[in-house]
């Protein structure tokens, strides 16, 4: 072990700080060669390897008490290819990092999630998303891959080039080796119109499909206990470019959305009876507004308020039917629900285990502040959603096995045998993925 990439080990925590762990030892190697010593050692040693990015994933999808692989020296650009239009990114290049520096070029990605925090490697092995008409996942706009497996072999895939391979790591749970770069299409930077508008619940599901049809982003948010929801819609402009302004900006992104609503969370957890009437006021509280500006500006939102999360994907048919029963779920129950429900849309795509395999899918997000008690709520959710042929995020909290898992995706073998032949000594296992993919 050289000082260059060697760390003593300490505790991990994830963001929501519901999953930790203790690796026997963490280390954060400078390059490929570095990173392909510290698996032939950890093998050697008998210990298992985990990369971890930047915790965001509520699962253990990251937890080791083998050799936790920090990726913070894996950081940059590679290269910027602007006639096949792509940009080769080090795996561990934070998302916000990636984007500012993609507009200082001019390009941007073709759609994202609402969070830029995760390291790139991280948001796509986890099958991070947005919402989107016709443009899917971060994983989607992976166009080739650099892995490094179990011996140490440097395995450069893409459609052309170990092509099972691709089709299976671009959502590969951290099961198939360490990822070191990740080469993802660009576009040149664009505008997006966002209008963010208040729309009862009863308008916003009879009219779900014209919403998603007629718009290139659409999502919504349903405040329980409440008739209210609040619906954003993105769409590419001419311009000229029209951010919020500074302070109204802040008064809704920072006052409202974070700090006004953790003191709600707050006092919701403190007096549970209270939530239902601090949702009618928070339902109420964000007016509607339209702004332009670049994509990473409009797709992303700062989340400061920390809390944990179970998302399912469904066939789109399906998501009004759910979010309906989902909706009575709540009412007919004791639950107190502080956290909005959200609701996007995804087409359909070709990775093996991404949420959206082979279906136009919706995806049904439930959140509760963290420290608030889960599992009775989160229980309920899961039965609803998993009636409707659900598949989890893999990053957030449920209770799915790989019983469920290999019925509920056509091409879960397609994945599990990539693992069998590059990791056939399960290098890179952890508890949660011998729950998910099985031994």
């Amino acid at each position: 072990m050289t000082d260059t990439y060697a760390r003593t080990a300490s505790t991990w925590r994830n963001w929501a700080g519901n999953v930790t762990a203790r690796p026997a030892r963490s280390e954060s190697p400078a390059s490929v060669d570095e990173l392909a010593d510290v698996l032939r050692r950890a093998s050697g040693d008998g210990l298992t390897v985990k990369p971890v990015g930047a915790g965001h994933s509520f699962t253990a999808t990251a937890a080791t008490d083998g050799v936790l692989i920090r990726p913070d020296l894996l950081t940059g650009i590679r290269d910027i290819d602007r006639t096949a239009m792509t940009v080769t990114v080090e795996a561990g290049t934070p998302l916000k990092r990636l984007n500012a520096a993609l507009a200082r070029e001019g390009l941007s990605l073709t759609n994202m999630g609402d969070i830029m925090e995760q390291t790139v490697a991280g948001a796509t092995a986890t099958g991070t998303h947005g919402t989107g008409r016709d443009s899917a996942s971060i994983s989607a706009q992976i166009r080739a891959l650099e892995l490094v497996t179990a011996d140490g072999t440097v395995l450069r895939c893409s459609a052309d080039e170990h092509p099972d391979v691709f089709a299976a790591a671009r959502v590969g749970l951290g099961a198939l080796g360490v990822v070191t770069a990740v080469t993802l299409a660009v576009e040149p930077v664009f505008l997006l119109t966002a209008r963010e508008e208040p729309m009862t619940f009863d308008r916003v599901t009879a009219d779900f499909d014209q919403l998603v049809t007629e718009n290139e982003h659409f999502e919504f948010y349903w405040f329980p206990h409440t008739g209210n929801c609040n619906t954003k819609r993105n769409n590419r402009s001419a311009g000229p470019a029209d951010p919020p302004g500074r302070v109204g900006g802040w008064i809704e992104d920072e006052l409202l959305s974070n700090g006004i609503f953790q003191v709600a969370c707050s006092v919701g957890r403190a007096v549970p009876g209270a939530i239902p009437s601090i949702a009618r006021i928070s339902s109420r509280a964000l007016s509607a507004r339209t702004y332009t500006d670049i994509p990473y500006k409009v797709f992303t939102s700062p989340r400061r308020v920390r809390f944990v999360e179970m998302e399912y994907a469904l066939p789109r048919e399906a998501a009004v039917g759910a979010l309906r029963e989902l909706r009575a779920m709540v009412e007919r129950s004791p639950l107190r629900i502080s956290f909005p429900v959200e609701v996007r849309t995804a087409p359909a795509d070709d990775i093996a285990l991404s949420t959206a395999s082979g279906r136009e899918s919706a995806y049904i997000a439930v959140h509760l502040y963290r420290g608030t008690p889960h599992h009775a709520y989160f229980t309920a959710v899961e039965r609803i959603m998993t009636g409707y042929d659900g598949r989890p995020h893999w990053g957030k909290i449920h209770t799915r096995d790989s019983g469920y898992l290999a019925g509920a995706y056509p091409r879960f073998g397609e994945f599990t045998a990539v693992r069998d032949r590059l990791d056939p000594g399960r290098l890179f296992t952890n508890d949660y993925l011998r729950r998910v993919l099985g031994d």
